[in-house]
Formats: C-alpha cells, sequence, structure tokens
C-alpha cells in the first residue's frame, strides 16, 4: 500500500508565516512530500501566492488584489503581522508576497506542488492559462496538481492542457463521488477532515485518491495516516511526518 503523502498546508502555517519563501522552505526542510498554496492575479496581470482576495489578514497592507500592482503589493510586509507567533524573528519582517513564479524557482523540484485557484470569488480573466505557461516554464517537470472550490476553473486547465492533474475541493459530502472523478477526468478529490472521517465507509474505495485538509489535530493525523488516504494537507506537517514515522517504525 502506497504511505500517505505529507503536504505543508500554505508552507508551514501553524508556526511561520503562510504563503511565503521563508515558511515553505521551513516545510522542505522538515521534510515534507508536497507544498500547497493560493494563487490571485494583480492588477498588471502578476500571479502572487496569498490566500485571501485582500492584503489585510496576512500583511501590512490593504486592498484586493485585482486593484493593486505587483510593484503596490511587493511593498507590504507578509511576515510581519505573524509577530505573536513563538518562532517569531524581526527578520521575518522582510518577507513579501511571493509570485509564483519565485516559489517554483526557490522549490527543489523533487517536492510536489499543489496550487489552489482562488476563483470563487472574484472572476481573475485569464488566471488559468496564465498559471499554466508559468508552471511550464519554471515547473522543472515536478508533479503539479491544481485544485479548486470553483469548477469551472478546473475545467477550463483541463480544456488548454488535457494532461494537467486537476482535483475537486469539496467541505461537504458528494453522492458517487467517482462518477465525478471519471466524468471530469480528475486525479483527485480535496476532501475536508470532517467530510472524509463522516463518511468512511462511503468513500473507503476512493481513499488512495484523496487528499484531505486540513488535518492539524494529533486523533486526525493518526485517524487518517492508518486510512491510507493519498495524502494529508497540514498546517502542522513536522508533526504530521513524525507519527508517519513512528508508524513505520512499528512495521
Amino acid at each position: 500500500m502506497t504511505e500517505t503523502k505529507i503536504y505543508g498546508h500554505r508552507g508551514c502555517m501553524g508556526t511561520y508565516p503562510e504563503n511565503t519563501l521563508l515558511g515553505f522552505n521551513q516545510a522542505i526542510q522538515q521534510g515534507v512530500d508536497g507544498l500547497e498554496f493560493d494563487v490571485h492575479m494583480t492588477k498588471d496581470g502578476e500571479i502572487v501566492v496569498i490566500h485571501d482576495e485582500r492584503l489585510e489578514r496576512t500583511t501590512d497592507g490593504k486592498g484586493f488584489i485585482k486593484d493593486l500592482t505587483l510593484e503596490e503589493i511587493k511593498q507590504y510586509s507578509a511576515g510581519s503581522v505573524f509577530a505573536s507567533f513563538p518562532n517569531y524573528m524581526a527578520e521575518w519582517d522582510l518577507e513579501r508576497v511571493p509570485t509564483l513564479q519565485e516559489v517554483l524557482e526557490n522549490t527543489p523540484p523533487h517536492i510536489e506542488l499543489n496550487i489552489e485557484l482562488k476563483t470563487y470569488l472574484v472572476e481573475y480573466q485569464g488566471i488559468e492559462e496564465k498559471v499554466l505557461s508559468i508552471v511550464k516554464q519554471n515547473g522543472r517537470d515536478r508533479n503539479v496538481i491544481y485544485s479548486s472550490f470553483h469548477l469551472p476553473s478546473l475545467l477550463r486547465m483541463k480544456r488548454f492542457d488535457p494532461t494537467v492533474k486537476i482535483a475537486w475541493l469539496l467541505n461537504q459530502r458528494i453522492l458517487h463521488p467517482y462518477d465525478y472523478m471519471e466524468t471530469f477526468q480528475m486525479e483527485s478529490l480535496h476532501l475536508s477532515t470532517k467530510s472524509v472521517l463522516a463518511n468512511v465507509h462511503e468513500l473507503k474505495p476512493l481513499l488512495q485518491q484523496i487528499r484531505v485538509w486540513t488535518v492539524n489535530s494529533d486523533d486526525e493525523i493518526k485517524q487518517l495516516l492508518d486510512l491510507h488516504v493519498q495524502s494529508i494537507i497540514t498546517d502542522y506537517p513536522e508533526k504530521a511526518l513524525f507519527f508517519r514515522s513512528e508508524r513505520k517504525s512499528f512495521v
């Protein structure tokens, strides 16, 4: 049976600034198999890695990503608002919202990437084609999975490149999940922890094709490792990696 992979959710967001090169590097040093992060498009058509549609929560700036240029966004710190974290150091203040290209250039090619397109609230014209182009030029043939809550974005990705791997993000139960996967040629479903653990029996045939988000409690991590889901996406990758290695030692 294939070993469950561990993905760092927005890097190491439980302990380091989310969606920053600092956080991604920390997750990689801890030994993750992959990174999960989010992309939006700026006013001048650049693809940036940030979770929210606005700057306020994760930077010291203000405004919608869609209304700001990359140069304007780069003026703000993506680390200073996390000063309450136990590991905080003054250098965090120098972190900036990275571009997708910067993340690709700074991530070793053996690390898998789950790129979530944040297209369900703001309609970014052309974002799918632009993301595919950047990954093609800078991805170094790594394993990349594109996910979104917005199904049309995923179908557009497939239309532009039928070989890409897509995964539908869901936080509720759907009937006949395999039918969706087969019909829309999905590589995986990305399901919330709650929806998986509440429907284990129904999902059992598909567990090795499911990535589960966001898995943070010790009990949930252990349960999902024991269920041999394809991947766990967690804010605390170091903890999940420890529990996975612990299980190996028992074999």
